[in-house]
């Protein structure tokens, strides 16, 4: 008696879990699902992208002023050039004006 019982539970439980499973990657695989993952991704690489921009002005405003101090040019630098990281980075907003 307690066999079938502890048998019938087990398989009810399983039963519950994969469905459960299942029903969750279907909703995963819907075209609006997908649609929010790409757009997430293409916000992610751009802000990626960004960064590395910034980085990379940051490097040559600062090599910049190595090779002006080392060659005696002491000009400012040109205050366009310099890198503000003033915007927070918001991974869940897709209105991004920036």
């Amino acid at each position: 008696m307690f066999r079938r019982t502890f048998w019938f539970t087990a398989g009810a439980a399983a039963g519950v879990w994969a469905t459960t499973k299942v029903n969750r990657k279907i909703r995963s695989l819907t075209p609006e699902s997908l649609a929010a993952q790409a757009a997430d991704k293409a916000i992610e690489a751009g802000h990626k992208l960004k960064d590395f921009a910034l980085d990379v002005r940051e490097g040559m405003v600062r090599r910049e002023a190595e090779l002006g101090g080392a060659l005696g040019l002491e000009a400012p630098a040109d205050p366009e050039l310099v890198v503000h990281r003033a915007l927070p980075h918001h991974p869940n907003n897709r209105n991004e004006d920036y």
